[in-house]
């Protein structure tokens, strides 16, 4: 039988019980008790926290995302550390009332779609055994299989479906050389019929929907994912009222997908939402006659171009981290004050050997 320990969380007051085979963060979340979270297996230090009293298993926890002082001082990562005793931490709570807070649970899906869309990047449907309230931007964490004598792993993925669809969820997923989610996995031997172990929804990424102000949106590779969640949110289901203005990065037209869909979306709501795709590897000639539906150069470079000021506006941004750290210097550059920037990093597990702390200033 596995030991079960008692989390005290401050400055709510709240309890929790959790297993020592655990993560802190996944039986808070559980519980309905929000933490801060963003990537929830030890690199992006979202969710740092501090022990007030108990022993904790600091698990999987990055030396760049949780430093040996920082341990030594009583600092925890909620989403990896595990409990051995009874344990009281204590977070930084900054939670948003408008955002619905939806507890995490475990589903199991059916595959009913996996298809090319891009070079190297696949569209996974899934449909679940019963509805799950999430919030547009939030993702999913996947079980991948016990395989040729390797445990299972957790990997995790945005959706890309709006809310309003409860069962049938949508992901956009690039292989990973090597990857065993995804090389090892979904571009390995996973198709329409199997059965998937999810759960969810995790991450603060999310659509603010009592805000009205123009939004710039920037997604590189299947940094897409939220933001469609999010813009088909706002279009269709009239979640927010502000004009969305999405900037999808790619090297090449090869890279790029559901450039159509969105294309039909600014023919459908031409007050509300602006489409630019960016091409940083391809000139206008070598578009030709369709040079006109693009902007050349690093989608930074573009926005650049397109705004002298974005003063007023808020920003999401999602994708590689180089990609996320580039836009986000370019908005500030434009007067987007950094409290108005929402950002989520797409790492890898190999993130964690090399680091990858986003700053502070900045709402994950």
């Amino acid at each position: 039988m596995t030991t079960t320990h008692t989390i005290t969380v401050e400055p709510l007051g709240r309890e929790v019980e959790c297993r020592e085979d655990q993560s802190i963060l996944d039986a808070c979340l559980r519980s309905g008790v929000w933490l801060p979270h963003s990537c929830t297996h030890g690199t992006c230090a979202t969710c740092k926290a501090e022990v007030l009293d108990g022993e904790v298993d600091h698990g999987a926890a990055s030396s760049f995302a949780l430093m040996d002082y920082e341990r030594d001082e009583g600092k925890l990562l909620p989403c990896v550390a595990c409990p051995r005793s009874d344990v009281v931490i204590e977070a930084d709570l900054d939670v948003d009332e408008s955002i619905p807070v939806h507890p995490v649970e475990d589903y199991t899906g059916t595959v009913v779609e996996l298809s090319e869309i891009a070079r190297d990047t696949v569209r996974l449907v899934v449909e679940l055994d019963r509805e799950i309230g999430f919030n547009a931007g939030q993702y999913l964490k996947f079980q991948v299989p016990a395989r040729d004598g390797m445990p299972a792993v957790d990997r995790t993925w945005s959706i890309a479906s709006p809310p309003t669809e409860p069962r049938r969820l949508e992901f956009h997923i690039r292989n990973v050389p090597g990857g065993r989610g995804t090389d090892g996995w979904v571009f390995c031997g996973l198709s329409a019929g199997d059965t998937v172990a999810v759960s969810g929804p995790y991450g603060r990424f999310v659509l603010k929907t009592d805000d009205d102000r123009p939004a710039i949106l920037v997604g590189g590779g299947t940094g897409l994912a939220p933001l469609k969640s999010m813009i088909r949110h706002a279009l269709e289901d009239g979640a927010s009222a502000g004009h969305l203005t999405l900037y999808q990065g790619a090297r090449s037209r090869e890279w790029l997908y559901d450039v159509e869909f969105f294309r039909s979306l600014a023919a459908r709501y031409p007050d509300r939402f602006t489409y630019r795709p960016c091409l940083s590897e391809e000139t206008a000639e070598d578009c030709g006659a369709d040079a006109g539906a693009y902007g050349f150069g690093l989608v930074t470079d573009v926005i650049a171009a397109d705004h002298p000021t974005l003063s007023g506006c808020v920003g999401y941004l999602c994708g590689p981290p180089p990609m996320v750290e580039a836009a986000l210097k370019t908005l500030m550059s434009r007067r987007l004050f950094p409290r108005d920037i929402h950002r989520e990093d797409f790492f890898n597990e190999g993130d964690k050997a090399s680091g990858g702390v986003r700053s502070p200033l900045i709402k994950r």
